[in-house]
């Protein structure tokens, strides 16, 4: 199996990475996860918009309601 996603190496300061790990904790998400909704949002603010991937999610379902 392969990934559609680019793999790099990020080097951050300890203090931002632990409280990445924080932010994503709370969120049931992994830092990698968290990061990239971070950039999504920064993005975003500067009016950059990245259409969603036609890879398919990871995980549980979304529950559907009826």
């Amino acid at each position: 199996m392969t990934s559609a996603k680019k793999a790099f190496a990020l080097r951050l300061d300890p203090a931002l990475y632990a409280a990445i790990e924080r932010l994503a904790a709370a969120d049931l998400r992994s830092a990698n996860a968290e990061i990239e909704i971070l950039l999504r949002e920064a993005l975003g603010r500067r009016g950059v918009s990245i259409k969603p991937s036609d890879a398919p999610k990871r995980g549980r379902p979304a529950k559907k309601e009826g």
